[in-house]
């Protein structure tokens, strides 16, 4: 199965982006035993529209304007369900064994997902209540994907 990442903003280079772009190697050499292939991130600049409502209509079809066709969509959002390490690696996958040819996961902006993200996406995952900088969450996840696969794998890298 395919993995990418579709995100709302732009990761600016220094300390953020060499930590995401460290687990995402990681990611990419674990992943294809395991048939997870890591694609890559796509991203898109956020919305200047005037209003919330509509900054998240604009960057949702933006996102789901990259998504590859028929892929299966798990949505990264405060209202989403906040799984364990080893519940999200599962997740994967149950994605993969399924048959899904590609899954996205997507970041959205500073104002979150609209409704019509949340209603294409196959899950809501929320990495707690808190709200961060699009940058941890693009390393965040980065390194809770590389973690799956470790888990997957059995590697000693999770110790739970």
């Amino acid at each position: 199965m395919r993995l990418s990442i579709a995100a709302v903003g732009r990761m600016k280079a220094g300390p953020e982006q060499e930590m995401a772009a460290r687990y995402l190697d990681r990611l990419r050499k674990a992943g294809g035993p395991l048939g997870l292939d890591f694609t890559g991130v796509s991203e898109i600049a956020e919305s200047r529209a005037s209003s919330a409502a509509e900054r998240k209509r604009d960057e949702g079809a933006r996102l789901l304007a990259l998504l590859p066709e028929g892929a299966r969509l798990l949505v990264l959002d405060e209202t989403g369900r906040t799984p364990s390490s080893d519940e999200f690696a599962v997740l994967l996958a149950r994605h993969r064994d399924d048959g899904a040819r590609d899954l996205a996961l997507a970041i959205g902006g500073p104002d979150g997902h609209g409704d019509e993200m949340r209603t294409r996406a196959s899950g809501l995952i929320a990495f707690g209540r808190l709200t961060f900088p699009h940058q941890i969450v693009r390393i965040l996840l980065a390194e809770q994907l590389y973690r799956a696969t470790t888990i997957l794998s059995g590697h000693p890298y999770h110790r739970a």
